[in-house]
């Protein structure tokens, strides 16, 4: 990959080593670049990306997040820099952002279930088990004693999927590596996910390695984990009952190998173009009275959190679907 003029210039290559015609990537139409593969590019592309405000986030061969290319942190201020580690320092402040954001999470992970028990799936019991878990976040003492809450309502959710999704079957949530179709879609789509959310922390003050959920830790972007469990019922899991629903993917598109199940390039082309469908759609907000995509969605909560943290807000009430 390389610059041409104001144009991104991509020249695929095959395994014997033979380059296939170019394609041109205009730059004003590209927000983020997802590598899966192995890229040849040099520090004048970056340079034109980074002036561009073009992320590039990298995978490797077994769809784990690598790391990312991120233009200057020209947002960052000192104030919220210190307000955030503030509130990440005082016990009573974290464990209340944590808490709002599991309530947030299993709000949606419920709405998803209730939605499919209005078209005769009888997901009734998963959704009374879900809230009755959901009403013990304010009992919880510490952080650590929420993230085993979010563990049990998680897998409470993920059984449902049983009844929910056709054609394919989940049998539990399997990780590093995913055991099946179900279960990579899941770790696939969450990647994709943790990397939206990180894109617009990058529009905002906010510091994406100081976490409220999540602990921190070295080289990763925790604060992105803590909003992604928002936004993966409302957008992954629910861009995944489609794909699989509708047959966009079917066996042809996973491959197995090393013990584990990965979709294979034809099936990530289909599913991040459903992810992208899916984050540029529009609903109305209901405070704005105005349409906004879902990806400006994750950015309004980016701006609600720091208002908390530099206190503009007296409270923070983590996104919960409304439509």
């Amino acid at each position: 990959m390389s610059r041409k003029n104001n144009t991104l210039k991509f020249v695929a290559v095959d395994e014997y080593g033979k380059e296939a015609p170019p394609k041109y990537l205009p730059i004003e139409g590209i927000e983020n670049l997802y590598v899966f593969g192995s890229i040849d590019a040099n520090s004048a592309l970056y340079n034109f990306l980074g002036k561009k405000k073009v992320s590039v986030h990298f995978f490797d061969y077994y769809e784990h997040y690598s790391g990312s290319f991120q233009p200057k942190e020209y947002l960052l201020a000192g104030k919220m820099q210190v307000e955030q580690t503030k509130a990440y320092l005082s016990t009573k402040r974290r464990l209340y952002i944590a808490q709002s954001i599991i309530e947030g999470a299993a709000y949606n992970m419920a709405y998803n279930l209730k939605y499919y028990n209005r078209r005769g799936k009888d997901l009734s019991s998963f959704i009374s088990d879900i809230a009755n878990l959901k009403a013990s976040t304010k009992e919880v003492q510490s952080v650590s004693e929420l993230m085993g809450l979010e563990g049990n309502i998680r897998q409470v959710y993920y059984a449902a999927f049983e009844k929910i999704i056709e054609h394919f079957e989940m049998n539990g949530r399997h990780r590093n590596p995913p055991s099946n179709e179900v279960n990579a879609l899941i770790s696939f789509g969450n990647m994709m996910c943790y990397t939206s959310c990180l894109d617009m922390i990058y529009h905002t003050q906010l510091n994406p390695t100081i976490s409220f959920l999540h602990e921190p830790g070295v080289r990763r972007y925790s604060l992105a984990l803590d909003l992604a469990e928002l936004f993966k019922p409302v957008i992954v899991d629910r861009v995944i009952f489609k794909v699989l629903n509708r047959r966009m993917l079917k066996e042809e598109h996973f491959e197995k190998h090393t013990g584990g199940c990965f979709l294979n390039e034809k099936g990530k082309k289909v599913f991040i173009q459903a992810f992208e469908e899916k984050i540029k759609e529009t609903v109305k907000h209901k405070n704005l009275n105005k349409k906004v995509s879902y990806k400006h969605l994750i950015k309004l909560e980016c701006y609600k959190l720091a208002k908390y943290l530099l206190k503009i807000e007296q409270e923070y009430a983590a996104f919960k679907i409304w439509w």
